[in-house]
């Protein structure tokens, strides 16, 4: 039986599909945490990003219910795609953190608070940061200084960015919470959570999620989402579950 070639679709029905998919064409019923889920988290940089993202999204959401999820530790701040703050449920942040964590040491060694660190032992200054952090919150200055007294040949930025990126570490309270204004302090995602990280993190997973509220998308898209490489042969391996299109110039 012959194969039916793709379907093409234009810019506009590409455009369309998007706002769809992020329902950004008409409001739905719909937690926050749900909502938050299907969008695979949400951009967080400006700590009210997500509200006014949710309020564009759903019918009758109100403030207070996202600054719940947050106070509740349902949901939770934290570097996780392209290491940029995004808001995550507690569930989430679980199970996608660990498979963006060979993506985020990358990250560091090839920035210069990385280049700043050469020769320095990591599991060491991942150990005493994580002691210092479970003492109680801290902001990356503070941990900075912290730990520049356990290495002082050493740049305090570039130590307390080093644990921003090798550990799973989230913003607490108030930071994030509507009406509120506060330093970012960090712990550990496992201690603030209160159950460890996954340790078979699936990225087949990832990517079936990604496409619901980005689709339809190529495998460039989705590493520019990311920050993952190697996702060809993922998409490969989940062709059978997925409908292909092409667009105007061909591409997948």
């Amino acid at each position: 039986m012959a194969t039916l070639p793709p379907t093409v679709l234009n810019q506009r029905a590409l455009n369309r599909a998007l706002l769809a998919r992020q329902h950004l064409l008409r409001r739905r019923k719909a937690s926050a945490a749900d909502e938050i889920e299907h969008l695979v988290g949400m951009q967080a940089q400006m700590p009210n990003a997500p509200y006014v993202g949710l309020w564009t999204r759903l019918d009758g959401f109100k403030p207070e219910q996202l600054a719940d999820l947050i106070t509740q530790r349902r949901a939770v701040r934290l570097g996780i795609m392209r290491n940029t703050i995004h808001l995550v449920t507690a569930r989430d942040c679980i199970n996608l953190r660990p498979l963006f964590s060979p993506v985020l040491g990358r990250g560091l060694q090839a920035s210069p608070f990385g280049r700043n660190l050469v020769g320095v032992e990591l599991q060491p200054l991942i150990r005493h940061a994580t002691k210092l952090m479970k003492e109680k919150p801290r902001t990356l200055t503070e941990l900075g200084a912290l730990l520049h007294e356990r290495w002082p040949d050493r740049d305090p930025i570039s130590l307390a960015y080093a644990v921003r990126h090798l550990i799973a570490i989230v913003q607490v309270p108030p930071r994030g919470v509507w009406g509120k204004s506060a330093q970012a302090t960090w712990v550990p995602a496992d201690l603030w959570l209160g159950q460890p990280l996954a340790r078979k993190p699936s990225i087949d997973a990832l990517i079936l999620r990604y496409l619901a509220a980005f689709g339809p998308a190529t495998v460039a898209d989705m590493s520019t989402w990311s920050g993952l490489t190697g996702l060809r042969s993922v998409v490969d391996r989940l062709r059978p579950q997925l409908r292909t299109f092409r667009d105007e110039r061909g591409r997948e």
